[in-house]
């Protein structure tokens, strides 16, 4: 059993676990289990992503035209709402529907405007303030996943891990989800933006999950944990 520091003052570095990746690389799918196997706060940052996106296209804002951009994330607020062991994003005090985070209008417009310095900065101290619902929620710590939070949102975690997999074996996890936007495109679109790109943070442990089971990632995830808090 891993044996967590539950002080408020180290658990920025000590209680989190970080999974970046590209899509379809298994990064919920792990996540979700790693919450309930070792009580942890699952937070899923790219469903953040999404939800700005569907609030900022009802706004009729288009990630091409940054002022309209702007303005449009000025009349968004922010708040968390815990849902079993996830915490789910609410914009403006309501979440958004799953349907519609998962729509193809969504799909085809989440990178875009992920790309924008400005979305981002807003999400970023949102997404660090998540590790202050831990405690007061009675959870151990915080598992979050993205493509960037190894690197950019918690750089100082003690357990970081990026989750990969073959462009077929993605593909095919995307279609089973009843996704049809093109893996190769997404990883273009993430790993070439200007501001925080997709890419392996530094000392990451990588995962390879191409021919792996599901209990088998996980199982990987916490052995490396076991084995940094032994020698920690």
């Amino acid at each position: 059993m891993v044996q967590w520091k539950c002080s408020m003052g180290f658990m920025r570095m000590e209680n989190i676990i970080t999974i970046d990746g590209g899509a379809a690389s298994g990064k919920s799918s792990t996540s979700r289990l790693l919450a309930q196997r070792l009580n942890l706060l699952h937070v899923d940052t790219g469903s953040h992503y999404r939800s700005l996106t569907h609030a900022l296209m009802r706004l009729g804002c288009d990630p091409k035209e940054h002022a309209q951009v702007v303005k449009g994330l000025e009349q968004l607020s922010l708040d968390s709402r815990i849902e079993g062991r996830q915490s789910r994003i609410l914009i403006n005090g309501s979440p958004v529907d799953e349907e519609q985070l998962r729509s193809e209008e969504v799909n085809q417009q989440v990178s875009a405007f992920a790309s924008i310095p400005e979305v981002r900065a807003k999400l970023l101290d949102y997404q660090r303030s998540q590790v202050e619902l831990c405690e007061p929620g009675g959870f151990a710590g915080l598992v979050m996943e993205g493509r960037d939070i190894g690197s950019v949102v918690f750089p100082d975690a003690r357990w970081r891990f990026y989750l990969e997999a073959d462009a077929a074996t993605r593909q095919a996890r995307r279609e089973l989800e009843g996704q049809v936007d093109s893996i190769q495109q997404r990883d273009q679109m993430d790993a070439g933006r200007k501001t925080a790109p997709l890419k392996i943070p530094e000392g990451a442990v990588r995962i390879d999950s191409s021919a792996l089971t599901l209990e088998q990632v996980v199982a990987r995830v916490v052995s490396a944990v076991n084995l940094n808090n032994t020698a920690g």
